[in-house]
């Protein structure tokens, strides 16, 4: 795919697009913001419990298994939250039309690429 200089995506045009959204309207999270929020307190329980297992001088092994499910859980909720993110950010800058698009597709992009490194 190519573009054309006045379509292409500059920091600049990403930066005007998260200032438009971050903090005004409505995220795709927010419909499940309740159970998003229970979820990240059972993580936040997790970790508590790998801080009292190193505290009380548990098996190596068995803190790394919890340490491995503590991991899973966050990259699970991390995929729910971009496939809401996707659903509802990326669609809405899709039915608008305009720059908007690709700078929310550069954002998402950028956002997996983060993702996949972890």
């Amino acid at each position: 795919m190519t573009t054309t200089e006045a379509d292409q995506v500059t920091p600049e045009t990403v930066e005007a697009v998260e200032a438009a959204d971050h903090g005004h309207g409505v995220h795709g999270y927010h419909k499940q913001k309740d159970e998003h929020l229970k979820r990240l307190r059972r993580i936040e329980g997790q970790i508590r419990g790998l801080q009292r297992m190193v505290d009380e001088d548990v098996y190596c092994i068995d803190i790394l298994t919890q340490v491995s499910a503590s991991t899973k859980a966050l990259q699970s909720f991390a995929l729910q939250l971009l496939e809401e993110h996707l659903r509802h950010c990326v669609a809405d800058a899709a039915a608008k039309g305009g720059e908007g698009i690709d700078a929310k597709v550069e954002e998402a992009t950028k956002a997996i690429a983060r993702m996949m490194r972890t």
